[in-house]
């Protein structure tokens, strides 16, 4: 899809020794081209070292800003967030794809208790999940639980500070360090006993009405099963991958021949053979067919399109519903065909 837009960067501020905060410049013709909901992300393109490449950035500005903000982590050996916490600087041109995503939090009249349990840049959504919340009903209480190795290397920590001065009484925050001893936090990680001590003790007279949970699969899988096994229902749950395990795909292995397929992307339509063990969005790339995509390992949800004839697996899904899937969508880069033709269409979704 060729819905990328050059953005100025307007900003560059340090968050930690090793996370970085960019704050793109919207023009006002593009201004409801990038409005967005609380929890959304954005997808950033740009070459580095001559080749292109595509990540996915929550957005951590409350919509009510005015501004984009994502906050990026420096990741060993990684490619983007290296480059963005090294060389970015205010000034610079980058390809942004409009705002994203199903991990939300949509305003209402009713008055809401919500909890999110965050670690690391998971921490991202939640800072502008956490600020809506609190400015849009003057009686909304958060409580966040966040995970870092310290407060040092704590992203956001001032802004939350700042939030903890502005709302008091509502804004409440149990932070968990693995790797120092601070004052008022807990140490280890976010895991069982973290989950039971704040709903069953330290909150436990507050019925929440949604928990966010964002960050490492291994902390999401504790913390919704902690919560589940105390009785809180599974649509109350809702949550972002930041990280996933790598799942092997032992799909590949029993799937012979080749499919037909048929692509629509912006109205146009393409069509092509692929061998079955070839993951779609693959084939569709190899094709230069303009789809949508960033992680391209099940994360985010930038490739999902809808099957509109034959059928195709996926490898792994952790985004859509049980009720999408029957409806015909399916994550592009976890999908394998498995009938002589099938019909893909990036629009209809």
């Amino acid at each position: 899809m060729s819905d990328f837009h050059a953005l100025k960067i307007s900003s560059v501020d340090a968050l930690t020794p090793n996370a970085v905060a960019l704050t793109f410049e919207i023009p006002d013709s593009l201004k409801a081209t990038f409005a967005f909901t609380a929890g959304q992300y954005i997808t950033l393109k740009h070459k580095v070292n001559g080749q292109e490449v595509r990540r996915a950035y929550s957005i951590s500005s409350a919509p009510s800003s005015g501004e984009i903000t994502v906050g990026i982590k420096k990741v060993p050996n990684g490619t983007f967030s290296v480059y963005a916490n090294e060389t970015i600087k205010s000034g610079d041109v980058i390809e942004v794809k409009p705002p994203e995503g199903r991990f939300v939090f949509k305003k209402d009249s009713a008055s809401k208790n919500i909890a999110a349990f965050a670690a690391g840049s998971g921490i991202t959504p939640i800072m502008s999940i956490a600020q809506t919340i609190l400015e849009s009903n003057p009686v909304n209480t958060f409580v966040l639980v966040f995970g870092n190795q310290s407060l040092q290397e704590t992203m956001y920590l001032k802004a939350i500070e700042v939030l903890q001065e502005k709302y008091t009484n509502r804004f409440f925050v149990q932070h968990v360090c693995s790797r120092a001893q601070e004052e008022n936090a807990l140490f280890g990680r976010i895991e069982t006993s973290t989950v039971n001590f704040i709903i069953k003790n330290k909150f436990k007279e507050t019925n929440f009405d949604a928990f966010y949970l964002c960050g490492p699969e291994e902390m999401i899988n504790t913390v919704s099963d902690t919560l589940k096994n105390n009785g809180v229902v599974e649509d109350k749950i809702l949550f972002e991958l930041f990280t996933s395990t790598k799942t092997e795909d032992t799909l590949a292995e029993d799937l012979e021949g080749k499919t037909k397929v048929e692509v629509t992307v912006d109205d146009e339509t393409f069509s092509f053979s692929m061998d079955k063990k070839t993951l779609v969005l693959d084939a569709v790339l190899k094709e230069d067919i303009e789809a949508p995509y960033s992680c391209q390992g099940g994360v985010c949800s930038s490739c999902i399109a809808r099957i509109t004839e034959g059928k195709a697996e996926m490898v792994k899904n952790q985004i859509l519903t049980d009720g999408e899937v029957a409806e015909g969508l399916v994550l592009t880069c976890q999908a394998h065909p498995l009938t002589p033709t099938l019909k893909v269409d990036y629009d209809d979704v």
